[in-house]
């Protein structure tokens, strides 16, 4: 306790008080390790109203969250069985290059890559000589989420993500951040205070009149920026001519007899539907584009197509995709759904808040919000969500299907160079790459690109310097080795039923 005080009377800090304005799941994660990492130099205070609802309809993850939760000092085991959670190994997508096709983009790594050249130019190779066996069959975490099947073991090396309640998720980390020192304020937001001079946000008015001073403030209001745009009006760039879906239609039906161990994506006339198996119900939605369905018949398809009853009228939530010119403007940093928006193809929102949070740890402003650690911050942020969005953007151009207007304009459309310059690379070469602290790795792209019926026209020809026989013999090993680890994996639900049950 000493040494934590000491810390906070260091009269060299002029940041230490840090408002989040806003809670939900990105109010909570970000307070979360901010508590955790920072909790002995600097003051959280958060501010939220029960009454004012969120989207909520964040519940698949990416697999950098784990790394996120050893950050945040989390268990996996309590946070699963108080979110209710399953787990992850993928996302299987049904009908987006032709009706009919289904394959998952899943988070294995396949095979061994030699510094020369990555493993799926000797698959390549062997499949020019008339080898006959599926890049799927060489990956452990495709053919367990093909068979249900799921296990965590210091035997098995497996990535993995989460499905979880957002709303159960973002109370976990309320439990774990209050002792941590995090100060929760209950009310709404009625007016933001702002310096005549410097335009740096100095307080929050609440409804009851109370008023929450900071040096230092997070912007978790959502979809209304209430402090990032609504009053330092940061700016918006638009990316509609790219991602056209524009709505979703979020419901929520009982538990299945199965619990599968991936998120589902099923394209439709104009827009797709998700389905994220949780232990206690079933995440559903549809994503579409209003320029080509109604809210109507959107409505219409997302029933007709629901396993089960639903369990309550869907919920209409518009959204635009695009980003936030500013993502750290003066002294308040735009988090969630207020920093930016992709729709939620490949669960990445929950990951981009995350990184967002860690990155503020580590460029934290002790010594004041200056201009060149906004820049820096406000570099990566662009960076990230323009990346996220070529892998985004790209499932909808690498598109066969001509049946509805809205699949064509997809196909059509003028793309970024920057995913353009990567399709033609694999088109061309066979080739991929991650840069940098890149989201999605090689397999990533690999899996969605072969996915979507892009096919190489070439290749690394390193594997013609092995013999014939050799290449497939060790195609055939790794084969054989994923299926017998699969075969000794229990069902998902039974290994949810043991490790982590959900709490009543």
């Amino acid at each position: 306790m000493e040494k934590r005080d000491a810390m906070k009377r260091d009269i060299g800090q002029v940041v230490k008080r840090v408002v989040i304005a806003g809670g939900g799941t990105a109010g909570w994660v970000t307070a979360a390790v901010l508590a955790e990492q920072l909790g002995q130099l600097i003051e959280i205070t958060l501010v939220e109203s029960e009454e004012i609802g969120t989207v909520g309809v964040g519940e698949a993850t990416f697999p950098t969250v784990r790394n996120f939760h050893i950050l945040c000092n989390l268990d996996e085991r309590a946070f699963m069985s108080a979110s209710q959670g399953s787990f992850k190994l993928g996302i299987s997508f049904e009908n987006w290059a032709r009706k009919g096709d289904r394959y998952i983009h899943s988070f294995g790594t396949i095979g061994r890559s030699t510094w020369m050249g990555d493993f799926h130019h000797f698959w390549l190779q062997a499949r020019a000589e008339g080898y006959e066996g599926g890049l799927s069959d060489l990956c452990l975490e495709y053919k367990a989420a093909e068979q249900g099947k799921f296990a965590i073991s210091d035997k098995v090396n497996i990535n993995y993500a989460y499905h979880f309640d957002a709303g159960l998720y973002a109370r976990y980390l309320r439990q774990v951040s209050e002792p941590k020192g995090v100060k929760r304020i209950e009310g709404k937001i009625v007016d933001v205070a702002q310096n005549g001079e410097t335009g740096f946000i100095e307080a929050l008015t609440l409804d009851n009149g109370q008023r929450i001073e900071g040096d230092l403030f997070i912007d978790c209001t959502g979809f209304r920026g209430l402090l990032i745009e609504q009053k330092l009006k940061a700016g918006w760039e638009d990316w509609g001519k790219w991602l056209r879906n524009d709505s979703a239609l979020a419901v929520q039906t009982p538990s299945t007899d199965e619990i599968p161990p991936f998120t589902r994506a099923i394209a439709h006339e104009a827009g797709w539907q998700w389905k994220i198996p949780l232990q206690h119900r079933v995440g559903n939605g549809l994503v579409y584009a209003s320029d080509y369905i109604s809210e109507e018949d959107a409505r219409k398809t997302l029933i007709a197509n629901l396993d089960r009853e639903p369990l309550f009228e869907p919920r209409l939530i518009r959204f635009r995709a695009g980003r936030r010119l500013k993502a750290w403007d003066k002294n308040v940093i735009a988090m969630g759904l207020a920093s930016g928006f992709i729709e939620p193809l490949e669960s990445t929102s929950i990951h981009l808040f995350q990184i967002a949070a860690t990155r503020l740890v580590q460029l934290f402003p002790f010594s004041g919000c200056t201009p060149s650690i906004m820049a820096r911050n406000n570099a990566l942020a662009q960076q990230e969500l323009e990346k996220v969005r070529d892998f985004i953007i790209m499932h909808y151009k690498l598109t066969e299907r001509d049946d509805t207007p809205y699949w064509r304009d997809c196909g059509a459309m003028e793309i970024p160079d920057s995913i353009a310059q990567r399709i033609a690379l694999f088109r061309e070469n066979g080739l991929v790459y991650q840069e940098g602290d890149e989201m999605f790795r090689v397999d990533s792209w690999l899996q969605v690109m072969l996915g979507q019926r892009l096919e190489p026209q070439g290749r690394h020809h390193m594997g013609r310097m092995l013999p014939q026989d050799r290449l497939r013999a060790a195609l055939d090993s790794l084969k054989g080795s994923v299926a017998a680890a699969v075969e000794k994996m229990p069902t998902h639900k039974q290994f949810l039923a043991q490790y982590c049950p959900g709490a009543a």
